[in-house]
């Protein structure tokens, strides 16, 4: 070995200057130890005519102790160690998950060495770029989340490299946190086995807190990827009763379980408060400790938000609305864990008031399942004094209690006195405050139906003064009407006298009209009978046919046939006196 093995040719020279020729070597931090040492010296002696299999679990062993040994250079066929194992990787070894992870576990056996040589990243990287493609895009052939049980076999510290990798790929958060669940949901059901209570031992309680902080340590940020808000609080409760591991796991654990406690149920969070059996409450602390720490992120946003809206000039923050909701939400859930935990018998006045207390009052907008609990713990536990019972009440505000509610706490035997008398002044105050509502409230609807009346008579008024009006116009308008009618009516019976008396002369010649204006406005008058009769003794009229005329414009009229003027036939009538009717 000592031609191709840099490393034992200067150890071997080395000893020879000192002493005899004799040298004794110590390999024993070879990486990979006797398995790797055997097929380096195998290829040492046989070259390419020795054959020796390389495979994913023995590939970074081999890779390590050739760098080692200093036998990475390639031989003069160009068939070198290193080269053989560089070609397996890059064509076998990286190219599928479960081989990936097959390499970056045997990485786990050689130790810095694979980090130094950069096997260890390149394996994990392979690993990252795998379950991102099975993330985005499942095969159909395998079932959904297969991955999952391959990467349970890395230890926690291979997997912090993979999650590491993850990151520098830029994926997504559901990808991160997807693959942290699964690996977390894995390692923790290993550590619950471990808590077995009949064969479980102190070395096997040490195992498991140390496999539960190593996972807690190399989990993603809750800013990045945050976990599912069940598996923390399981997370939680290993940590703290199971295994009892260390402070700082627990408190990581603690500030994940806050960042999301708006998702936690109230069953989740209970189960963290009980006992390793799930019979008892044993543990309050770390759900009060949980409840400031969701209670002081809340204020620090707010206070950012605060900030930032007055640099921009705006009264209030954007997403205040949202903040609200999520700590009553959170309020809602503290008081039904609360009311659970009213139940155990065993559980002190200030554990209760401590874990109702963690909640400001101002994030309930109603205090009657706060009141439940309460009501539950004095009913369980009979035997307080009136401190111990006003100690337990003061976690509520009566004044924020619905009717409901205050009507049964004013009735209540186990609450202390301070509690029913308040309840009851409230209720007297609400009366007194609503009669008064209802008194102002009648008087102004008095004032209006008064007012309504008023515009009401005022509108009646002037309908009557209108119709008055119309009234006196019809009048006006019949009279018109009957004046205009019997002057119709005069007028019509005059018509009719001067027509007869029209209809006994013949029309007069069109030239002598013009010139006799005077004659035939008399005869246009219509005169009465008497006229009628005295023009009918006068026989004016030819029976061939003439015309009647006055006695000084009938002189130049001539008979249109005989050439005779009709003065030859007329008598001159007397003179007589006519009245016309």
């Amino acid at each position: 070995m000592v031609p191709k093995c840099g490393y034992i040719r200067r150890a071997v020279a080395a000893a020879r200057k000192d002493g005899p020729y004799i040298t004794e070597l110590d390999l024993s931090s070879i990486p990979g130890g006797a398995d790797a040492f055997e097929k380096a010296a195998l290829y040492c002696y046989g070259a390419a005519t020795v054959s020796f299999d390389i495979t994913a679990s023995n590939a970074a062993p081999l890779l390590c102790a050739a760098a080692f040994l200093d036998i990475h250079q390639s031989s003069s066929d160009g068939n070198g160690l290193v080269r053989r194992v560089e070609e397996f990787l890059a064509q076998t070894g990286l190219r599928t998950l479960q081989n990936a992870v097959a390499v970056l576990r045997s990485c786990e056996r050689v130790g810095p060495a694979a980090d130094e040589l950069g096997v260890a990243r390149r394996a994990a990287d392979a690993v990252a770029l795998k379950v991102c493609n099975e993330a985005m895009f499942p095969s159909s052939s395998a079932p959904p989340g297969w991955w999952a049980a391959e990467l349970a076999a890395l230890s926690p510290a291979s997997f912090g490299k993979v999650v590491t990798a993850l990151r520098c790929r830029h994926a997504g958060p559901e990808v991160v946190a997807g693959a942290a669940a699964a690996y977390a949901e894995i390692t923790l059901a290993e550590v619950l086995l471990l808590d077995d209570p009949i064969t479980t031992t102190t070395t096997k309680k040490e195992k498991g807190a140390g496999l539960l902080e190593a996972v807690v340590d190399v989990l993603p940020p809750a800013s990045d990827a945050p976990l599912p808000a069940a598996l923390l609080c399981r997370l939680l409760h290993a940590a703290v009763t199971v295994v009892h591991a260390a402070a700082t796991t627990c408190r990581d654990l603690e500030l994940r379980v806050a960042a999301v406690l708006d998702h936690v149920t109230a069953d989740d969070l209970l189960a963290v408060a009980l006992d390793a059996a799930r019979e008892h409450v044993a543990n309050t602390d770390t759900i009060r400790r949980v409840i400031a720490a969701f209670v002081e992120r809340h204020h620090q946003e707010q206070q950012q938000r605060n900030r930032r809206a007055s640099l921009c000039g705006e009264r209030g923050g954007g997403g205040a609305g949202e903040e609200e909701v999520r700590m009553e939400k959170v309020a809602r859930t503290v008081d039904e864990v609360a009311a659970e935990l009213a139940t155990e018998a065993e559980l002190p006045v200030s554990k209760f008031v401590g874990v109702c207390g963690a909640v400001p009052r101002d994030a309930r907008a109603s205090h009657d399942y706060l009141y439940r609990a309460v009501d539950i713990y004095l009913k369980t536990h009979p035997g307080l004094d009136e401190i111990q019972r006003e100690k337990v009440c003061s976690v509520m505000d009566p004044l924020r209690l619905s009717y409901q509610a205050r009507l049964h706490a004013s009735q209540n035997k186990r609450l202390p006195l301070q509690a029913v008398l308040t309840a009851l002044y409230y209720d007297n105050l609400n009366l007194r405050s609503s009669s008064m509502i209802t008194t102002t409230t009648v008087a102004a609807a008095a004032g209006a139906v008064a007012n309504n009346n008023n515009k009401v008579e005022e509108q009646h008024s002037s309908l009557a003064r209108e119709n008055e009006a119309l009234r006196l116009e019809l009048a006006q308008m019949r009279a018109y009407l009957s004046a205009t009618t019997q002057q119709q009516h005069n007028g019509t019976a005059n018509s009719k006298g001067g027509s007869a008396s029209s209809r006994a002369l013949p029309p007069p010649a069109k030239k002598k009209q013009k010139k006799n204006k005077k004659a035939t406005s008399f005869l246009s008058l219509g005169l009465g009978s008497v006229v009628t009769r005295t023009l009918s003794r006068l026989n004016p009229f030819n029976k061939q046919g003439g015309y009647w005329a006055a006695k000084d414009e009938t002189s130049s009229v001539s008979d249109g046939r005989h050439g005779n003027t009709i003065r030859d036939h007329v008598l001159k009538p007397k003179r007589r006196r006519f009245s016309i009717s």
